[in-house]
């Protein structure tokens, strides 16, 4: 228990870490706000020369406040450690970390992949940093509203407030590409990258197919029985997961044995279990 708990501990660290490095390195320099509390502090930083982290911490604690009143203390201390952690990270490194670049579109695109992969990262080791998360999830308790939602039109509010107060249409359109990158990160962080494909195959030969799988791929494969709507006739869907590179071989074994065979192919994101990830 011990170790797990440090582990997430780390994970999060790391995750907290690259979070302030994409702020202090690319957005905040390039007046990037990309939504959320870290974009309300780059507001107020360049309006009211307010350190950014500090600004964060701040913000955070009505937030904070609001989310112990309305859902109690464990959703609310949950996100304690990474909220004071990217807080205290974001200041201390600005002074040392230089801006590699001044173009709007690379310094949004770099910020968006290392934010998304930090929050990725702290999402995983099951963290949050507070902010418009933990907003969202407050204004759902009054609302009802989906989560999505409410986050996309908190992130959008913070956006044209960036555009208006830095008088700059572009810096709100750049601040956009940033959102969209970060939350495809968080997804490829936490989906990881898209290795496998599953195969559902409806075949007049089943078995044949499925003794194919197991003894020519060395392929595990689940069938069950199902209906046809149109037709009525009962029919087996097999079903089987492999990796990409095996993918042309086992398209090229159900089409030897049954050139008629209905086939989905689909992407899968994450595979657990015996023959592929192992859990940790």
């Amino acid at each position: 228990m011990v170790l797990i708990i440090l582990r997430e501990i780390a994970g999060a660290s790391i995750g907290v870490i690259l979070i302030a490095l994409g702020l202090d390195m690319f957005l905040i320099p390039n007046k990037i706000a990309a939504g959320g509390v870290s974009g309300i502090a780059t507001i107020l930083y360049y309006l009211i020369n307010v350190p950014v982290g500090l600004a964060m911490l701040v913000l955070n604690v009505p937030l904070f406040a609001m989310g112990i009143y309305r859902m109690g203390l464990r959703f609310g201390f949950r996100s304690l450690f990474g909220t004071i952690a990217l807080s205290l990270a974001v200041d201390a490194l600005a002074p040392f970390l230089p801006a590699p670049t001044q173009d709007i579109l690379l310094a949004s695109l770099f910020g968006g992949v290392l934010v998304g992969l930090g929050l990725g990262l702290v999402f995983r080791h099951n963290g949050t940093t507070g902010g418009t998360d933990l907003a969202a999830a407050v204004l759902r308790t009054y609302t009802g509203a989906n989560i999505g939602q409410l986050l996309f039109l908190v992130d959008a509010s913070v956006v044209i407030a960036a555009g208006i107060v830095f008088q700059s249409a572009e810096l709100a359109m750049y601040a956009l590409i940033t959102i969209f990158v970060t939350a495809w990160m968080i997804d490829l962080v936490q989906e990881g990258f898209s290795c496998s494909r599953a195969f559902l195959i409806i075949s007049n030969r089943p078995a044949e197919i499925s003794d194919s799988i197991v003894k020519k791929l060395n392929r595990g494969a689940t069938a069950w029985t199902a209906r046809g709507v149109f037709t009525g006739d009962q029919k087996e869907v097999i079903l089987s997961v492999v990796h990409r590179s095996e993918v042309t071989r086992l398209k090229d074994l159900v089409y030897e044995i049954d050139p008629q065979a209905f086939v989905i192919l689909a992407d899968v994101h994450e595979v657990l279990g015996e023959g592929f990830k192992v859990f940790r």
